[in-house]
């Protein structure tokens, strides 16, 4: 069975470590910070000027004037601190962010990423995602493995104006883990419950299968 969106966020979280700095992108890597393991310490950092981003707030602890980089109210952790976008982008582009997480509308085998926009639809901008992917070394995108209609957005070649070109190397989707490496998609974990055979069937670029693949633990 596909994983649910907080699912998703769950298994990344598990790539968390201590002392980590980490940018949860727009979208669904924002549930992220909601499945910080006990006892971790890291900083997540939103690109409007925060460094210390907490779990999504309840009625009692909402704050309206404090929001991320999507327009959502956020809480803000011990130690947290405020700053401005300048600086924000001065942390991202100097390489101080030692984990990204991003959405995506498509990846390819080549590690490339689309994520900014859809020709003829409205969109408010690219936002931060061109330089955490130029400044980042350490990126996972969350994404469907498919859209909608059934479409595979793990192609051979991005069809959608580029984010970035071959920066990406993990990819989590809603069915599997899977490595980006010699122009394929590896095959590392699949979602309980979903076979190899669907993840193939759902996978338009090339992807290598090696044995048995284990099921995610969550």
């Amino acid at each position: 069975m596909a994983l649910s969106r907080e699912q998703m966020a769950q298994r990344v979280a598990k790539e968390l470590q201590d002392g980590f700095y980490v940018n949860l992108g727009i979208g669904i890597p924002t549930l992220v910070a909601n499945y910080v393991p006990e006892g971790m310490e890291l900083m997540l950092q939103s690109e409007n000027g925060l460094l210390g981003m907490g779990e999504f707030p309840t009625e009692d602890t909402i704050d309206p004037d404090l929001i991320n980089a999507g327009k959502q109210t956020v809480t803000a952790v011990k130690g947290a601190s405020f700053f401005s976008s300048a600086e924000s982008f001065a942390m991202i582009r100097g390489g101080h962010v030692d984990l990204t997480v991003l959405g995506a509308f498509e990846i390819d085998v080549n590690g490339s990423i689309a994520s900014w926009m859809i020709p003829g639809k409205l969109i408010k901008g690219m936002g931060g995602a061109m330089d955490l992917v130029a400044g980042a070394d350490n990126i996972i995108v969350m994404m469907t493995h498919a859209d909608k209609r059934g479409n595979s957005k793990l192609l051979p070649l991005c069809e959608l104006p580029l984010t970035g070109y071959g920066c990406i190397k993990r990819v989590i989707t809603d069915l599997a883990l899977l490595e980006i490496k010699d122009g394929a998609f590896h095959l590392i974990e699949r979602a309980p419950g979903v076979s190899v055979e669907e993840i193939q069937s759902k996978t338009a670029g090339k992807l290598t299968v090696n044995g048995d693949v284990p099921e995610m633990v969550l």
